[in-house]
Formats: structure tokens, C-alpha cells, sequence
């Protein structure tokens, strides 16, 4: 124990906080801060997904107009999802579906799927001498359907400015199930402004439409907010151990992103210059986001048997260079 302080939460640690008023009225919140300059706050009632993250005092993430928005006024029908879209560093999406609402094998499927609105059941975090790490379990389940836990494990190093996450799913259910997954983390202000420089080891780039096809030589060039902007998505083609890096030199703050593509094939970049809905997101999944539908008829389809588990692992370091 450092004989300086009196306590160890003047350097790092973990608290619990609870949201008062709004539609958030009520989420349960882990605040989180190791001694290197990482702070990250995780949304517990919301998949302990990743709402606010800063490195060294500089917000990384993208905070959505919406605020927090507690499951109680989650609208799973068509497109409702966007109401409650808080994006945050990380939004979780999933577990039986990703990307447009569709029809599919009988069922009606809202967008990205409804994992993000499930609150955590379970959840518990230890803070030794050299990280801090969080567990929690979210259960996305129903009667006469699928039966999915998600164990999502965070490490934070004490002293260096890293993070993991770490998921794995099991189907504890008696009948097969699709399993679909993206991780739609979401760069913002200011890491993300004209200055950015995004780095993408891409072997094809797709566009995902007309729109964004008009435009790839562009792809990877961050502009100014604009009026009226229309989303832009490309599908990038991976291979091996892939690293992603987000890097604004004039305020000297990255990210790098890594992860092995034998697990999470498929990965969008979301380029969003609007004005305040501004946005870059990097999303590496087991799908693209055209629906489950369209993963089906392509043959595509992931799946998971009864017992079978997946295990997802993704790592990012915080950098000044």
C-alpha cells in the first residue's frame, strides 16, 4: 500500500453511482479510473457497455443526443432503437441479431438487435496491485426461443493505459440459434475532428451503398461537421491480427484497436459528419449490418448449437503518438 494516501481511490479505483433524474433515472453506473489517466464509466443496466470514456482528460467517445436512456423506455419495434441510442465509447449489438430491422425465420427483428437494453443480473469487479477487472453477466433469453448469456469480462491496467474486453457466449437453450454480434464503438470529440487520422489494414473495401461508393476515395478522410449529412459505411476486409488506429495529431491523443479477425470477420466503419450527430464508428463483428435476413441468405449465417460457446476479445491502448 502506497504510504502517501490514505486511500487508493485517489489514484485508482472503482465506485458505484446511480443516476437521478431524465430517463435515466435510476441506471446503475461503475465509474472506473487506474493511476495512468484512463477514465471509463460502464452502463450497467445497458449490457455494461462502455458509456463514457476519457484518456488524460480528453473525451474519446461519442455521447448521442439522447443522454442515458434507462431499458424502461427501450421501443423495440423498427428503428425505435435510435430513441434510446446513447452510443457511448462502446454500444453492444446483438445477440441474435445486428444491423436493419427484418423478418427473419418467423421472427420481427428491431434494429441491432436488443442485447444493449438488457441490464447486467450480475456484476463484480476486484482492484489488485496491478489491474482492475470487471465481470458481469447479461442474460438474453425468452420463453419458446433462444436462451444466450453473455459473461463479459473488462481489465484495466493500473499504469498503463490499456483496456480488454473479453465476451463469451453461451447457448444454454436446447435448440440451435443464430448468434450475431458488433461492437459498435464509437470515436467522438475531439479525438474525432477534420485532423483525424484513421488506419485501416484493409485488404477489399466495400461500400455499402451508391451514396458511400460516390465517395470512397474518401473513405478514410475525416471532414468538418455538415448539414444535412448522410451516413456513409464501408465494409472493410481484414486478415490475421488486425489493428485499427484513430490518431488526431494536433491534440496528440490515438487509440489503437486490436483484435483477431479468425473470430470477428467482418468489420464497418460508420462515418457520420453531421452536425451534432458526429460520429466516427469502428465495429468489428461476426456479421455485417444488413440484417439477419440477408447473413441467412447468403449463407452467412452464424450460429450456435446447444451448450456451444463463443468468445470474442478485443484490446485497445490509449496513445499520445
Amino acid at each position: 500500500m502506497n504510504k502517501y494516501v490514505g486511500h487508493e481511490s485517489q489514484l485508482y479505483g472503482v465506485e458505484e453511482v446511480r443516476l437521478v433524474g431524465g430517463r435515466g433515472y435510476g441506471m446503475r453506473l461503475l465509474q472506473i479510473k487506474n493511476g495512468a489517466g484512463l477514465d471509463l464509466t460502464l452502463s450497467l443496466d445497458r449490457c455494461a457497455d462502455i458509456s463514457r470514456l476519457s484518456f488524460k482528460s480528453t473525451n474519446v467517445g461519442y455521447f448521442a443526443p439522447c443522454g442515458y436512456v434507462a431499458p424502461t423506455y427501450y421501443d423495440n419495434k423498427g428503428a425505435g432503437f435510435l430513441k434510446s441510442f446513447t452510443a457511448g465509447f462502446l454500444t453492444t449489438c446483438g445477440l441474435t441479431s445486428v444491423g436493419s430491422p427484418c423478418s427473419d425465420a418467423g421472427e420481427e427483428l428491431p434494429l441491432h438487435g436488443t442485447v444493449s437494453h438488457i441490464p447486467a443480473e450480475s456484476v463484480n469487479y476486484t482492484v489488485d496491485d496491478k489491474s482492475i477487472r470487471i465481470k458481469a453477466i447479461v442474460r438474453d433469453a425468452a420463453i419458446f426461443s433462444h436462451q444466450l448469456i453473455l459473461e463479459r469480462e473488462i481489465t484495466i491496467p493500473l499504469f498503463s493505459n490499456e483496456l480488454e474486453i473479453t465476451d463469451t457466449v453461451t447457448n444454454v437453450g436446447s435448440r440451435e440459434t443464430p448468434l450475431q454480434m458488433l461492437y459498435h464503438f464509437n470515436v467522438g470529440y475531439p479525438l474525432l475532428d477534420e485532423n483525424t487520422v484513421l488506419s485501416i489494414p484493409s485488404v477489399e473495401i466495400t461500400p455499402r451503398n451508391q451514396h458511400a461508393a460516390d465517395d470512397i476515395e474518401n473513405c478514410f478522410k475525416m471532414e468538418k461537421p455538415q448539414s444535412d449529412y448522410e451516413e456513409r459505411c464501408y465494409f472493410h476486409k481484414l486478415q490475421g491480427e488486425a489493428e485499427i488506429k484513430v490518431y488526431n495529431p494536433v491534440i496528440k491523443r490515438g487509440l489503437v484497436m486490436s483484435y483477431d479477425t479468425a473470430s470477428l470477420g467482418y468489420f464497418t466503419e460508420w462515418k457520420m459528419m453531421g452536425e451534432h450527430d458526429y460520429v466516427l464508428g469502428i465495429e468489428p463483428g461476426n456479421t455485417l449490418p444488413d440484417g439477419r435476413d440477408v447473413m441467412r441468405k447468403q449463407g452467412l449465417l452464424e450460429t450456435l448449437a446447444p451448450a456451444e460457446s463463443k468468445t470474442h476479445s478485443i484490446r485497445f491502448r490509449f496513445t499520445e503518438e
